[in-house]
């Protein structure tokens, strides 16, 4: 149970920054074309680094800063979060209704207005799906993480379980599980944000 609720600590905050970094990011890409072009390719490629070659790495840059391993862990599952978010937000915010865009410069209204008015709030269910892939995404990259920094939570569990795999495999099911639960839950949390965020919108009429 201590493993678990130290990894979910940290997926959590993985998450959170993540969403922040990547709708961040997508708000700049739609804004300015030109960044999309250049950039959107990197971002992608990003998402090609195996993430397992890439924790030591950064747990011994963390070391050589001072700081605490869980902040570079949970840095990690942001890593992997972010994209989804980032790349589902850019959707959104890039294909409001054409008629309500005419609408919103007929109004003269700026490019800012346009966006808290209109773009935002029309790429939220685009989001969603995007925010629950990467509720998923930073489990992942929390548990990974751990088994290549030695922080303890579910990935160090799975480590030291699998060294004692013939003595006792049931060990080793407990981590696997404890990781299967912890996306679950993780996910589960994005679906209740959603039913919050989505109560009051108005539903569309069907024919």
């Amino acid at each position: 149970m201590g493993y678990s609720w130290y990894t979910f600590r940290m997926a959590l905050v993985g998450l959170l920054l993540g969403a922040v970094f990547g709708i961040a990011l997508a708000i700049v890409m739609a804004r300015f074309k030109v960044v999309e072009r250049g950039l959107l390719p990197y971002v992608i490629a990003s998402q090609t680094v195996p993430l397992i070659a890439l924790a030591p790495q950064v747990a011994a840059l963390g070391g050589n800063w001072d700081l605490p391993k869980w902040m570079w862990v949970a840095a990690l599952g942001a890593f992997l979060a972010f994209f989804p978010i980032s790349v589902a937000t850019l959707k959104g915010l890039s294909n409001p209704p054409p008629a309500s865009l005419e609408l919103m410069d007929s109004y003269a209204a700026g490019w800012t207005t346009t966006l808290v008015k209109l773009r935002f709030p029309a790429a939220i269910p685009t989001m969603v799906p995007g925010v629950k892939l990467g509720a998923t995404a930073a489990v992942i990259g929390v548990i990974v993480s751990e088994i290549s920094t030695g922080v303890r939570g579910i990935g160090f569990a799975a480590l030291t379980y699998g060294q004692k795999a013939t003595s006792d495999p049931a060990q080793v099911y407990t981590a696997v599980f404890g990781a299967a639960t912890l996306g679950l839950v993780m996910f589960g949390l994005v679906v209740a944000v959603e039913a919050v965020v989505m109560r009051n919108r108005p539903q569309e009429a069907v024919g």
